[in-house]
């Protein structure tokens, strides 16, 4: 397998696991605690991360790192929970899914890559498998939720296109994405204690869901999801978010009995190919950021 390719397959497991944190969210965490959950998904993570890796910020990669932090995990987080809490699932899902469209437009003026008619026709796809994936007639859209899973998507996007703009940081994938974590984490700490106030006791139930989303999905998946993005093509990282509400659709099939319909299956097969054709036509013309400027 290509190095570029296994690379790829590497990050996908990102948001192949990102795909568990709906159901964790409305399962196993407490309801109507969005930043509490977030705060509670980065701090641990990250600070678990820097007592491994023991790394300092090299002084030119500190305000990156915040910037980083901050439309990675601080904003994104914030406005994730937000979306799950107030959203349906597939009407969260769907405005992720504007993900690679997003990229695409911001690749352009600041990695200096042209979209293509093929990618963004994949990304288009994308958007439609998605919306026969996730949406059904209980669908409702309450403006807050709809505002913050779009802001979501934008602060993701903006994130994929300037961490490959910057390119590799000196630090390894591990100390990055535990001082990215840590810097989400404590900026959205005090919003959450003014907003939320004091946490509830939590159960059993919501350490499980605490813990799996703490260590599976925030500390090894933002690992491999940094390191593919300081490598690959924008676009072609993009693309690789549309695996998570394929994922998402599976557990709630599988693990909470929700149905799936003839419609939901083709919604997948629309979502698989249009990740096929993006990384196809996103690797052929992606374009590194040192060759942009």
């Amino acid at each position: 397998m290509p190095s570029d390719l296994r690379l790829a397959a590497e990050t996908s497991v990102a948001p192949l696991v990102w795909g568990l944190s709906y159901a964790i969210t409305t399962e196993l965490l407490p309801d109507d605690r969005p930043l509490l959950a977030a705060t509670l998904r980065a701090l641990p993570a990250g600070l678990l991360l820097l007592a491994v890796t023991r790394a300092r910020l090299p002084a030119g990669w500190r305000l990156r790192t915040a910037v980083l932090g901050m439309l990675n995990i601080g904003i994104f987080f914030s406005l994730l929970f937000v979306a799950a809490e107030r959203l349906p699932g597939g009407v969260a899902a769907v405005m992720g899914a504007l993900g690679p469209i997003a990229v695409a437009l911001l690749g352009w003026p600041l990695l200096g890559v042209r979209p293509t008619l093929g990618g963004l026709a994949a990304a288009a796809a994308g958007v439609i498998g998605v919306g026969l994936l996730v949406l059904g007639p209980a669908a409702r859209l309450d403006r807050v939720g709809l505002a913050a899973a779009i802001l979501m998507t934008l602060s993701m996007a903006l994130a994929i296109v300037l961490g490959r703009r910057w390119g590799g940081s000196p630090l390894a994938p591990l100390a990055m994405a535990g001082w990215q974590l840590v810097v989400g984490g404590l900026a959205v700490l005090p919003l959450c204690i003014a907003v939320e106030g004091e946490p509830p006791v939590p159960t059993g139930r919501n350490l499980v869901g605490f813990g799996v989303l703490a260590l599976v999905g925030t500390a090894l998946a933002y690992t491999l999801w940094f390191r593919g993005v300081a490598r690959l093509p924008a676009s072609r990282i993009s693309f690789l978010t549309l695996l998570s509400p394929i994922v998402a659709t599976l557990v709630g099939w599988l693990l909470l009995e929700q149905s799936l319909t003839p419609l939901q299956l083709a919604g997948a097969v629309v979502v698989l190919g249009a990740i096929l054709v993006g990384q196809l036509a996103t690797g052929r013309t992606g374009t590194s950021p040192s060759a942009s400027r």
